[in-house]
């Protein structure tokens, strides 16, 4: 048994069908239309989330963590509370269960802040928003992504002391529903101006193959890592950091 964060669209519906497909059961959580509906914005729905899980399988053969809102949520603060502690609270929440691998999407965005500099590390997030203005969206996104990516780093130690890999996949701009809510954002321009060395968008089903392999007993020895899945944009933009 597989469960699959934000398995009603987008990456998340796409590694849902792939898992499907392959043999696996998989326990959907989102919002609504999966096996188990919980509002991870919130502390009582992460609570949710995880008991929902845990309820119906109280071993795990594997964890996706693809839940997540864009920059144009007019709340910023929400997309803290989704992308990063909905994935960390869930992730730790299912630890005890695991027994096979998990992998969370950050983003291509993780890239574009250090960890000493990300107020979320601090715990200033919501001064330091308070203080960005109309750029709020796009540093709270950066900085979940970020944040995600740096807590499934310090977990390598614990996880593979407990037989349980733990890597990250990084995006870039992908043909979801929320990349289509970016489009008609203030932010669209901006996403349609930039074009990667391979210039299109990516796929769902494209960074679901990926996670699906990192899942799987191919990717045995993989552990702590985290993997751009962008066209080449993380290259073209910093070619010299890695």
């Amino acid at each position: 048994m597989i469960a699959v964060t934000g398995a009603a669209s987008g990456i998340g519906a796409a590694v849902a069908s792939a898992l499907r497909t392959a043999g696996h059961r998989v326990i959907g959580v989102d919002l609504r239309d999966a096996e188990v509906c919980a509002d991870l914005s919130t502390s009582d729905g992460r609570r949710a989330a995880i008991g929902g899980v845990l309820d119906r399988a109280p071993e795990l053969d594997g964890l996706v963590l693809c839940a997540g809102v864009g920059p144009h949520v007019p709340d910023p603060m929400q997309i803290i509370e989704v992308n990063y502690r909905g994935a960390v609270e869930v992730l730790d929440g299912l630890f005890p269960a695991l027994r096979g691998a998990a992998v969370a999407v950050s983003s291509s965005a993780s890239t574009m802040v250090r960890w000493a500099d990300n107020p979320i590390s601090r715990g200033t997030e919501a001064a330091a928003l308070a203080d960005a203005g109309e750029f709020a969206g796009h540093l709270a996104y950066s900085w979940s992504k970020n944040a995600v990516t740096v807590a499934v780093r310090q977990r390598v130690a614990e996880w593979g002391a407990a037989g349980v890999r733990l890597n990250t996949v990084a995006p870039g701009a992908v043909d979801t529903p929320l990349l289509q809510a970016g489009l008609a954002s203030r932010y669209g321009d901006a996403i349609r101006s930039y074009q990667p060395p391979i210039a299109r968008h990516g796929t769902p089903e494209e960074v679901a193959a990926l996670i699906v392999y990192l899942l799987g007993p191919h990717a045995g020895y993989i552990h702590g890592a985290q993997f751009a899945i962008d066209g080449g944009s993380d290259a073209l933009m910093r070619p010299t950091e890695f």
